[in-house]
């Protein structure tokens, strides 16, 4: 299939999968016109990665998974390495949550403290 049909698939953009074929992820061979074309398979594949994604794990974490990917990698049991970058990787996204949530109390506290106790959320 050619990447535009593996982009309805998955609903990943042809962009996001020249990336992913970039970062080792995803393979295609080339048809005669230069066009890639990927086997039905990369259909699981691509949708393991946009999965693995979503649940806030970078590229390069995805890479850990890669003997997987071919499967169901929700269902699959987890080996002690991808245990190891999922924990890696949610110790980060907790850091970022409280960076974030304390740069909102500091900015909470300045509007309090300059309009009076009239802080309005914008909607």
């Amino acid at each position: 299939m050619r990447i535009g049909e593996l982009a309805r698939a998955t609903g990943a953009s042809a962009r996001a999968l020249r990336h992913y074929e970039q970062a080792g992820l995803v393979s295609s061979e080339r048809a005669p016109n230069g066009y890639r074309v990927y086997d039905e398979g990369a259909v699981v594949r691509v949708r393991n990665i946009r999965y693995l994604l979503s649940a806030g794990l970078t590229l390069e974490d995805v890479r850990v998974f890669l003997p997987c990917l071919d499967g169901d990698v929700a269902a699959a049991p987890p080996s002690d390495k991808g245990l190891r970058v999922a924990r890696e990787r949610l110790a980060v996204l907790d850091e970022r949550i409280a960076a974030q949530t304390a740069a909102r109390d500091r900015l909470e506290a300045a509007l309090r403290e300059r309009t009076g106790d009239r802080v309005r959320p914008v909607a």
